[in-house]
């Protein structure tokens, strides 16, 4: 069920619905999420099932606000204050101790807790709607079946799941790939799954390095070997090798697709081609939807050009290679 975003009868509809315990699809300003209020461990199962997600994998808790973070945190502490001081609301998720008996299910079993305060504006409504009703914070993974494309457009969450979902209609995501996650319940935080708030950024609000993550580090939303994933197979190459392929491809009817910034289809090419933005703000905007586009198609191969190796592509190049894992 679509229901525009900045419609304050359907935030109300929608606090209600996750007030009694249903779930709800909503924007924020990197995917659109699939959320159920937190601190019921039933409404939080129903996220798990719907998306064919292992109960074990941890979700992130969305909250209005800093003051929000306490009704789930066992305590902040200076490295995870400092970065809810600097970026939120935004597009960043801190891990941090769980406070006892609150939010077992969406924290996947673990003794942590994954927080965000997203920055969209109808995230912030429902969020503040469903807390004027009780509900502390909203268990919310992308709204997407597990492991496969997030969506960032509220028609994408409809093609997904059906009609039946409430779907909070906010536009298209400005992010379009999901929050960092630093890792702030060990001795050195660490940088878990890089987003659009780059290392070098964070690394500064520290004033240390971001350690890598550990065999002890807690397991984070979007951090296993394969996810993102297209039904097409999709392979990442270099530039270079994927000149190679097209050339040695020739006049071949497969159904084939390429997503590149630098490389160039050959002459009387038969085949599909979207060019990814030199930007990475912009091809981290873009991505997913491009992915599902060129889905959408019944391709059976994709086949994307690296993104380049500087740090402001790292969430780009996450999420591809994840992709290309599957």
């Amino acid at each position: 069920m679509l229901l525009p975003g900045n419609d304050a009868e359907a935030i109300e509809r929608a606090a209600d619905a996750l007030a009694s315990g249903h779930l709800v699809a909503f924007p924020t300003e990197t995917v659109y999420g699939l959320g159920a209020r937190a601190d019921d461990d039933l409404a939080v199962s129903a996220i798990f099932r719907l998306k064919g997600r292992p109960a074990d994998h941890p979700l992130i808790v969305h909250v209005t606000d800093a003051s929000g973070a306490l009704d789930f945190a066992g305590h902040l502490g200076d490295p995870a204050q400092r970065l809810v001081d600097a970026f939120w609301p935004g597009p960043l998720t801190i891990i941090v101790p769980r406070a006892p008996g609150v939010a077992a299910a969406a924290a996947g079993g673990q003794d942590t807790i994954g927080l965000r305060c997203p920055a969209h504006p109808v995230a912030q409504a429902l969020l503040a709607a469903a807390r004027a009703r009780g509900v502390r914070g909203v268990a919310a993974p992308s709204a997407n079946r597990f492991g496969r494309i997030s969506p960032t457009r509220a028609q994408h969450v409809v093609d997904e799941f059906g009609d039946d979902l409430i779907v909070l209609d906010g536009g298209d995501c400005e992010v379009g790939i999901e929050s960092s996650i630093v890792d702030c319940s060990g001795f050195t935080p660490a940088l878990l799954r890089p987003g659009q708030i780059s290392r070098k950024r964070i690394e500064a609000v520290l004033g240390a390095p971001l350690a890598a993550p550990g065999a002890d580090s807690p397991r984070a939303s979007g951090t296993l070997e394969s996810h993102y994933a297209p039904r097409a197979k999709l392979r990442l190459m270099s530039a270079q090798m994927l000149n190679t392929a097209l050339q040695m491809l020739g006049d071949s009817a497969l159904k084939l697709a390429v997503y590149s910034r630098t490389v160039a289809l050959p002459p009387g090419s038969r085949l599909e081609r979207r060019t990814m933005p030199d930007d990475p703000d912009r091809a981290a905007h873009e991505l997913f939807a491009t992915l599902r586009e060129l889905d959408a198609r019944n391709l059976d191969l994709i086949w994307v050009e690296e993104p380049p190796s500087e740090a402001a592509w790292d969430g780009v190049r996450d999420r591809l290679s994840r992709a290309a894992a599957a």
